[in-house]
């Protein structure tokens, strides 16, 4: 019982946190003529009320797709049609076809912002408790710890409550797709993976871990017997649950084609924004969107995006664990965010989803990664006036993880699991990768508080404008590829005896 007092108290802290960043003003609030994400959200509100469903993906008179034309999944489109009925309720000028275009009012603010509430505690919140409690290691005050820790997670909530998405949602169901592979009901856990990838595309990132994962243990059970049948079982779920999502679509190819090419537009090119990922970073030194043509760069990014998540997968296949699946999960969306084509600075939180995972088992590095994360969209929190949502969350997540989690404690060379490094650095001269680690943490974050402060502070000069956001960018860029080595290492090599004998009580 007290347990679940503490986990209640650690759930109202982390809603308490999430309302305080609602209160501030939202992306593109009184900005025409696009008026922000925030509005994008309102528009396919109207959009899937007043339209019919084979009008909602094309450019008609009534459906401006250059005005946030819808470009996610058809289960992102209900629920905005399900929020659409209850604002209609309440007040039917907040999704009128053309006339609500850029509605602003306090009563409508505190609507959506009540959508985002109730879709983390329907979602969100609670696999966070049932992963923190089922699938991770440790005593209860330490589950309870995590719980905290997870919710306190700043990219989330300033994206989500700020910059106004509903990420928590795809998340959320990505998060349920692990509880459930975890406890072993493998059929659910696909099940609700599947919705999550028809929620937002962007779940593209964590499905090969899914698949190799799903696949391995069908061939561990081999596939002339058990193996086969839940090899079956899983396959019939994948596809009646996405043939049940696009059912409206289903009965016109055109229609499916045209969902498609909204949600995969590659005529955007490699990258837009300062985005922290491998092609803006090399984009300073040679002009990757200028020398290469489209294909050339679409190609480019799919071979390598395919190389980098490679290994992490083959492992996965022939090591079908929880512990191998976590670092999969990592790996690949991380390598995704590298790597791949057309990504957002938002696309972060794919990859920050299962280091949180992590927290327990190796908090400085997880801790070091999402701040980092947090800081990585800078640009985007200053553009949206968060700095002070951004300040206040930065800190309390830094505070409250690193001491509830005792993560500056485990800085040990057995416990950061840094073994593999110490064969590879057999040559150098002997130090105590430990504490080399902690410091550069300390450094790390100096930087970053640094950086945020000259972003916010200096005027750059008149011939580099975008100087800090590409300092960010940059900066954030080194230590995703580092993480992405150390992650990478730490999965292929032998996990020690003590992480083998609780991979197999999880399993």
């Amino acid at each position: 019982m007290e347990n679940w007092s503490l986990v209640s108290l650690c759930v109202l802290l982390g809603l308490t946190a999430r309302w305080a960043v609602s209160l501030n003003s939202y992306s593109g609030a009184g900005k025409p003529p696009m008026f922000g994400d925030y509005e994008a959200q309102r528009h396919w509100q109207e959009v899937t009320y007043n339209l019919p469903v084979h009008e909602w993906y094309f450019n008609t008179t009534d459906n401006n797709l250059n005005y946030w034309g819808l470009d996610y999944p058809p289960l992102t489109a209900y629920h905005s049609l399900l929020c659409a009925h209850v604002a209609k309720l309440i007040n039917p000028d907040w999704v009128e076809l053309h006339a609500s275009r850029g509605y602003e009012s306090y009563g409508h603010k505190l609507f959506m912002r009540a959508t985002v509430l109730v879709a983390d505690l329907l979602i969100y919140i609670p696999a966070v408790v049932l992963y923190s409690f089922y699938l991770s290691e440790g005593s209860n005050k330490k589950k309870v710890c995590t719980v905290l820790c997870i919710l306190l997670y700043p990219g989330l909530i300033l994206i989500d409550y700020g910059h106004f998405q509903y990420n928590s949602i795809s998340l959320g169901l990505a998060l349920w797709g692990v509880v459930g592979l975890g406890l072993g009901w493998d059929v659910l856990g696909s099940l609700v993976f599947v919705l999550s990838l028809n929620y937002k595309q962007m779940e593209l990132y964590h499905s090969l871990p899914f698949f190799c994962y799903l696949l391995g243990k069908c061939f561990k059970q081999g596939l002339a017997g058990r193996g086969l049948f839940l090899l079956v079982k899983i396959a019939v779920t994948v596809l009646v649950t996405f043939a049940l999502c696009w059912l409206p679509f289903l009965s016109n190819p055109g229609q499916v084609l045209q969902v498609v090419h909204r949600l995969f537009p590659v005529g955007r090119g490699l990258f837009e924004d300062k985005v922290a990922n491998t092609w803006c970073s090399l984009n300073v030194l040679i002009k990757i969107k200028t020398i290469l043509s489209t294909d050339t760069q679409l190609y480019l990014s799919l071979t390598t995006t395919l190389l980098a998540i490679l290994p992490s997968s083959i492992k996965l296949l022939m090591k079908p664990t929880l512990w191998q699946f976590k670092l999969a999960l990592v790996n690949s969306s991380l390598a995704f965010f590298l790597f791949s084509f057309q990504v957002h600075e938002k696309s972060i939180l794919l990859p920050a989803l299962p280091v949180c995972l992590l927290l327990n088992d190796l908090p400085l590095p997880a801790i070091w990664f999402l701040q980092a994360s947090t800081f990585s969209m800078l640009p985007l929190f200053l553009k949206d006036g968060l700095l002070v949502p951004y300040v206040v969350t930065s800190l309390a997540f830094l505070f409250f993880s690193v001491y509830l989690l005792s993560a500056l404690e485990h800085c040990s060379e057995d416990k950061l699991r840094l073994g593999p490094y110490r064969r590879l650095l057999i040559c150098m001269p002997r130090m105590d990768l430990g504490s080399v680690t902690k410091w550069k943490f300390y450094f790390s974050i100096t930087a970053m508080a640094g950086l945020s402060f000259m972003s916010v502070a200096l005027a750059p000069p008149a011939q580099l404008p975008d100087l800090f956001p590409l300092l960010v960018s940059v900066f954030s860029y080194h230590h995703f590829l580092g993480l992405l080595l150390y992650f990478n290492i730490i999965q292929i090599a032998e996990p020690p005896q003590s992480v083998r004998k609780n991979q197999k009580k999880s399993n």
